[in-house]
């Protein structure tokens, strides 16, 4: 229910809803991480839960990442990264799928769990934009250079993955 109140709140050209999107946007992270971390803690893991959380982040991302470029905060060369992040989720989504049936896994690396932190940082400051400078001046520029080292590990950890789903094949 918030994702499309999120998706709203970022078309909206206005100070007001980049704050109000930024909030929900840092609450849908915090409660991805705080989920994850209460599972693993108390052993509250299952089989749909540990294929499920995987498929909302992809999904929470990607439509941040979709809402940014269609509301201009990320345009020209930089929609670049954008494709390379969500080519490269789709892909590793693909391998788990296929192996999936044979019993091989793909656990998530260290790098990967970077990856998505500084990619969650990178995607806060630009959902912010140009309400955010007034506040850091230099806060697209943050943003943009997150997400740079965000779409190197992303091209890092998925060929990391590439190659070892081909030692299955």
């Amino acid at each position: 229910m918030t994702l499309p109140l999120l998706v709203i709140l970022m078309m909206i050209d206005a100070s007001w809803a980049a704050w109000s999107a930024l909030g929900i946007y840092t609450l849908g992270c915090i409660t991805d991480y705080l989920d994850g971390y209460i599972a693993r803690r108390y052993k509250l893991e299952s089989n749909f839960g540990k294929f499920l959380d995987p498929v909302a982040d992809k999904i929470f991302i990607a439509t941040v990442l979709i809402s940014l470029v269609a509301n201009g905060n990320l345009g020209g060369l930089w929609v670049t990264p954008v494709l390379l992040i969500l080519c490269r989720e789709f892909l590793i989504s693909g391998l788990r799928e296929f192996f999936g049936p044979q019993n091989i896994q793909f656990p998530v690396s260290k790098l990967a769990k970077w990856k998505t932190g500084i990619q969650m940082f990178a995607l806060g400051f630009l959902i912010m934009g140009q309400y955010g400078v007034p506040v850091l001046p230099l806060n697209i520029e943050i943003g943009y250079t997150l997400l740079i080292a965000a779409t190197i590990l992303t091209v890092i950890t998925g060929w990391t993955y590439v190659k070892e789903g081909m030692k299955h094949l």
